[in-house]
This record gives structure tokens, sequence and C-alpha cells, in this order.
């Protein structure tokens, strides 16, 4: 069993992204994980669109090198790897060779990141993934401006068995209104499987759960809270069946009331 919160997208390795810029940065965003409750963070940094010169070995043996500097500066926190996966052609040939990694390298889970800008169907997509054996999960819908033009997309495709997961910080709004707002609107339709942070830093977007599960708490009650910061996240890291499909009975008046705000 899960002892703590589990973070499944974090960019924490360093020097490998727009994430964590040193090794001493890279410690110190994760003794504030650790001090925050976390026990296991995956460490997702980006691949394929801007960042495909990163391969799926070197993100491993970039995770191994981590580790042993997390065990060496008795930081308790494990650490598996993974990607931040670009949706792109040739991604699914990429995941299934490995030189785009799954979450925890085990071929179960895959990040997937839509660009920032726009929404397109991924619906072939994850019945590809499916077809390998492997489930697709949606990394920050709310922050994706085509979903927040158009909301009503996110309920249809977790119907069709994609995950979703939200950044701790849109809870908190530290990425606008519109995105709290979709992200608590989420929240209230049972359309959110995972909490996580996108850490990038020690400054600004760093690796803080706590008060998005206590936000969760308030929002949806502590059974809720600890299914998407910790169980089910938790389930990913061991690499087993994460429980598809909504987790709440949606509840009278978010919808209508998130529905009437579009995003130019």
């Amino acid at each position: 069993m899960v002892d703590g919160f589990v973070d499944i997208h974090c960019h924490l390795l360093p020097g490998i992204d727009d994430g964590s810029v040193d090794l001493e940065t890279s410690l110190e965003m994760a003794r504030m994980a650790v001090d925050e409750g976390t026990s296991i963070i995956l460490v997702t940094p980006h691949q394929l669109g801007n960042f495909s010169h990163n391969r799926g070995n070197d993100i491993r043996e970039r995770t191994a090198a981590l580790q042993r500097a997390l065990n060496e500066h008795r930081i308790p926190l494990q650490i598996l790897p993974g990607g931040d996966v670009r949706i792109e052609d040739g991604m699914i040939e990429l995941l299934v060779s490995g030189d785009a990694l799954s979450l925890g390298d085990l071929r179960k889970h895959v990040l997937l990141e839509l660009p920032h800008e726009l929404y397109f169907p991924i619906e072939g997509v994850l019945s590809a993934l499916k077809q390998q054996g492997m489930t697709g999960i949606l990394s920050h819908p709310e922050r994706n401006r085509g979903l927040l033009r158009e909301p009503d997309l996110l309920p249809q495709l977790v119907d069709i068995g994609c995950l979703m997961q939200v950044t701790a910080g849109s809870l908190m709004g530290t990425f606008g209104t519109n995105s709290q707002q979709l992200a608590e609107w989420m929240l209230s339709e049972g359309l959110v499987h995972f909490i996580a942070t996108d850490a990038h830093g020690i400054k600004k977007r760093r690796p803080l759960m706590h008060r998005a599960f206590e936000r969760v708490c308030k929002l949806a009650g502590e059974s809720m809270a600890n299914t998407i910061c910790i169980q089910n996240p938790g389930l990913v890291a061991q690499g087993q069946q994460v429980p598809a499909g909504r987790l709440l009975r949606p509840r009278r008046g978010w919808r209508s009331l998130f529905s009437k705000r579009r995003v130019a």
C-alpha cells in the first residue's frame, strides 16, 4: 500500500527539458515534495515535439543517477522513469519500442500532452494505445485552450476510457480563473482521476501537493482526495489498472455555471 502522495507528472530530472536546471534544484524540489508528504514521483521530462532528442535510455539512466543522488543526500523519495509525451505521428511505435516512455516504464499508462493552444481529436490515439495494452492519461486538460472553449468534450473522452490528470496549481488559481473553474467543474463531474504537480522548479510551479489535496477534500470529500492524490497514482506507479470512467455522480449547478463561460 502506498504511503503518501504519488506525483505522476513532475519535471524533476535536471538539465533535460524546461524543468529543473541542475542537480541542486532537483534535490531542493525533492525536499519540498517530501515535506509536502510525497513519497513517490514519476519523473516525466518532455518527449517528442520540441523535445524529440529526449530518448528512453537517456531518461532511464538519468533517473537512476538522480535516485542515487537522493539516496546519498538521505532524501526519502522514490522516483520512477516516465515521459510527458507529446501526441504526434509515430508516437505509438516509439512507445512500443521503449524510446518514448510510459509512466514508470511499465507499459501500462502513458501521459499524453496536447499543444496548449488547441485541441484535436485523440480517440484514435486512445484506441491505438489500448491495442498495445496501454491506457492514455491526458495531462492538464484544464489548461488546454481548446478544451476550455469546449469542455463538453471531456466527459466524452472519459466515457471511452481516457484518464484525466489535473494540475495541483490549477485548483489553487495558479493558472488563472478559467483553468481553476474548469478543474473544479471536472472534479464535480467525476472527471478527474489524478492530481499531479507538473512541477518545474523551486520558485514557480513547485512540487506542492498538500494544498491541492485539502482543496479536493473541501470540494469533493476526503475519500475522493485520497483516490486521486494517493490511490490512483499509486496504482500507476505499481503498473496496475486504474478504474476508468467517472468517479462521482455529477452535482447540480456546477455544469451550468461553468458551461455558460467560454474562453475566446
